[in-house]
């Protein structure tokens, strides 16, 4: 679904996905959710790119999901859509097979903290601030939050954040391992495109494989990283020259 909400961008073998709302400090809302899972299709069939910078535009990097949009919906809507299409579509990013860069330029709040904590790194301007407030509305966080971010930062520190609802300043943030960078803000986006050259100048296959593995591959990543080995072995030719021949294979092991 095009919108100009979220835009893609594609220089050489990097790409850059920008969240596009300003005006609103780049709140997540249907549309623009629609536009994240229209972008990562595309990225997901991409073999010319490398790796992908997530960033915003204006003030934010995403203050998280549009509360104007998801307080009017009904409980069962805001289980059965809301809250499970953001689950899938920053599972998407998350799995992408390229190596994700979240480039936080300003606030990092509640479900713009949960994308960018789909991202495999993490730079942040200098003069960021990071939160995950929900608590503050009594709600709780419903991207992934309260997994990904123990996950990443530890139980302890995980629950400071969540319970207390307080924002971090971004130089706590690297020393928690929230962030693996902290940039001055005019410099952070050549940093960012700066270490996404040094990651696309490598071999992309081995890349690629290096984040599935650690990452904890799923089914479907296993299945086409041993199907992609198998299809390039000397039985796999053997057995289709067989089907086509019509005859018994002769499997040789290698």
């Amino acid at each position: 679904m095009p919108t100009e909400l979220v835009h893609l961008t594609i220089t050489d073998s990097i790409a850059t996905v920008t969240l596009n709302r300003p005006d609103k400090l780049n709140a997540l809302n249907g549309e623009m959710l629609a536009g994240l899972d229209a972008i990562a299709d595309e990225l997901d069939r991409a073999n010319d790119v490398r790796v992908v910078l997530l960033t915003g535009t204006g003030k934010a990097f995403c203050v998280g999901a549009d509360i104007f949009e998801w307080s009017s919906l009904a409980p069962l809507e805001m289980g059965r859509r809301w809250i499970r299409d953001g689950h899938r579509i920053f599972e998407r990013y998350a799995r992408l097979p390229q190596p994700l860069i979240a480039v936080l330029n300003g606030y990092t709040f509640g479900g713009g903290l949960e994308l960018a904590l789909a991202a495999d790194l993490r730079l942040a301007g200098a003069g960021v601030q990071l939160s995950l407030p929900e608590v503050k509305l009594g709600i709780i966080p419903g991207w992934g939050g309260t997994q990904r971010l123990p996950e990443l930062i530890g139980k302890s520190r995980a629950k400071q954040m969540i319970f207390s609802g307080a924002r971090i300043d971004a130089a706590m943030a690297e020393g928690w391992g929230l962030v693996n960078e902290v940039v001055a803000g005019e410099e952070l986006m050549a940093r960012a495109q700066q270490l996404a050259g040094e990651i696309a100048a490598n071999g992309p296959v081995a890349v690629q494989l290096t984040k599935q593995l650690i990452d904890g591959a799923e089914m479907a990543s296993l299945e086409a990283l041993a199907g992609s080995l198998a299809s390039y072995t000397a039985d796999a030719q053997e057995g289709v020259a067989a089907f086509r021949e019509r005859r018994s294979p002769s499997f040789s092991g290698q």
